[in-house]
């Protein structure tokens, strides 16, 4: 899927028109044993993650990708395809992340994303939050991973609607 699937292109998306229900999937992003160990050498350097030996003699019998790898590649779909370009105002943080099941060599990752809620900002209706569930899936499409992102968003109408 691409990012036209919202009625506005990611460089003219504004708040309004993150609409809640609204879902799409996105991208296609692969992960080799190099990229795991590359990542997990330098920010979480369990065994598991950086030693093929000991990785299979672990209980995931296998090199696996760190969580915090998973977020990575999640984020990279998430800001290549369905943050807006031009009007992000960046996060105040993320609930309830996540990790179902181990990512692993070969595995090809996409993200589907659920509008949760968009609530306009009352002391600042020039922007609102946007609140949407991720789920990042494997090439099976099994969910390895979940969270719930805030996004503060920049409206195209910079007053509230009247009511």
């Amino acid at each position: 899927m691409t990012d036209t699937d919202f009625a506005a292109p990611i460089y003219d998306r504004y708040f309004e028109d993150y609409v809640p229900g609204f879902v799409c999937e996105y991208g296609e992003l692969p992960i080799s044993a190099d990229e795991i160990t590359e990542f997990a050498r330098r920010f979480d350097p369990q065994p598991f993650h950086i030693d093929r030996i000991a990785a299979e003699q672990s209980p995931y019998g296998g090199l696996i990708a760190s969580g915090w790898h998973t977020a990575s590649l999640m984020m990279r779909m998430f800001s290549d395809h369905y943050l807006t370009k031009v009007a992000s105002l960046g996060s105040p943080g993320v609930d309830e992340i996540r990790w179902l099941k181990p990512v692993r060599p070969g595995d090809v990752l996409r993200i589907r994303t659920t509008i949760l809620e968009a609530n306009r900002s009352r002391s600042k209706p020039d922007r609102g939050m946007v609140r949407t569930f991720i789920e990042t899936l494997n090439q099976h499409g099994e969910v390895v991973m979940t969270m719930k992102a805030m996004n503060l968003i920049r409206s195209r109408e910079r007053e509230a609607p009247a009511a």
